[in-house]
């Protein structure tokens, strides 16, 4: 049987851990199995620990890209919008949106994870790798925060990004669990709208 060449070692590595960030995001860690992983980058199963040293190993690593991804995609709509209220709409628009809800595969980690989360051990790798994301994404989302608007202090500004980073998730998640009910789509949209306010009152940092 022919060795396979580096290339193409790094090209079903990469195959993996796609599939892998993937399939956490529609089904959660506990939802998939190493054997589905393998089946759907087209790959067997008995490949798997040429790449990786345990399921944990690879769940770590997709955890890891599927946040970078989501901080990627932040960051794109900071970098083409120049006023800061722009930027900040076009990633609550990106956000709550119905197709979000119902495309699992381009969920939210913090939403898709953040059950299961709940039960790891926090000194477990994957709940470091969670944490370091979480912190990640509430940076680049107060990063669009106008300073006109509130307080200057970093504090205030940081206030308002937990607040308003957390009415998208928990909004994200309520749809989510509601499916394909009326009430679902409601809550989309009231929280969009919610956030689309000038007149709330932000926290002030203590």
């Amino acid at each position: 049987m022919p060795r396979v060449s580096r290339a193409q070692t790094e090209l079903n590595r990469v195959k993996i851990m796609q599939t892998a960030t993937r399939l956490f995001r529609e089904r959660g860690i506990q939802g998939i199995t190493l054997s589905e992983v393998m089946n759907e980058s087209g790959l067997t199963n008995g490949g798997f620990y040429g790449h990786f040293a345990s399921k944990e190993a690879l769940v770590n690593e997709a955890c890891a890209q599927a946040f970078e991804q989501s901080a990627i995609a932040w960051r794109e709509k900071v970098a083409v919008h120049s006023k800061k209220s722009r930027a900040r709409k076009a990633i609550v628009d990106h956000y709550l949106v119905e197709r979000k809800r119902d495309q699992h595969d381009g969920t939210c980690p913090v939403v898709a994870l953040s059950g299961e989360m709940a039960h790891e051990d926090e000194q477990s790798a994957i709940h470091q790798t969670y944490l370091r994301g979480l912190k990640t994404l509430i940076s680049t989302y107060m990063s669009t925060i106008e300073s006109d608007d509130l307080a200057e202090s970093e504090g205030a500004k940081r206030q308002t990004a937990l607040v308003e980073y957390s009415l998208m998730i928990g909004a994200m998640t309520l749809a989510r669990a509601a499916g394909q009910a009326p009430i679902s789509g409601e809550i989309i949209k009231a929280a969009k709208a919610f956030l689309s306010k000038d007149c709330w009152t932000p926290p002030q940092a203590k």
